[in-house]
C-alpha cells in the first residue's frame, strides 16, 4: 500500500502517546512558551542553569498546575543511578471509569 514511508521505504516508527520531540530553537525562547502553554502538562528543567530562569518557568507552570521537574543541584552526581524519580515526577494518574451493563 501507499502512505507515508520512513527511512528505507519502511513505515514510520509509531510514537507512544504523549511523546513530544523538543521544539527547534535555542533557549530561552521555547522554555517560557512551553511553561505557560495551557496544553502542556509537565516540564523538565534538567539543564537549566540560570536560577532566575528556573524560577520564572516554575511561576509560569504554576498558572495551570503543571508538573515541574526541578533542575539538579550544581553538585549533582550525574554518574549515579537516577532511579525512577525523574520519570515518576512527570507521570499523570487518571481515574478511568468502565461502566458495566446490567
Amino acid at each position: 500500500g501507499g502512505g507515508v514511508r520512513g527511512p528505507g521505504g519502511r513505515p514510520p516508527t509509531p510514537r507512544p502517546g504523549g511523546h513530544q520531540n523538543p521544539p527547534p530553537g535555542a533557549p530561552p525562547h521555547p522554555p517560557p512558551t512551553l511553561a505557560a502553554h495551557m496544553d502542556v502538562n509537565a516540564i523538565d528543567l534538567t539543564g537549566v542553569t540560570d536560577a532566575a530562569l528556573a524560577t520564572d518557568l516554575e511561576v509560569k507552570a504554576a498558572e495551570n498546575l503543571k508538573r515541574v521537574l526541578r533542575p539538579a543541584p550544581a553538585d549533582h552526581d550525574w554518574t549515579a543511578d537516577p532511579g525512577v524519580a525523574p520519570m515518576t515526577a512527570l507521570l499523570e494518574t487518571k481515574t478511568v471509569w468502565h461502566p458495566k451493563g446490567v
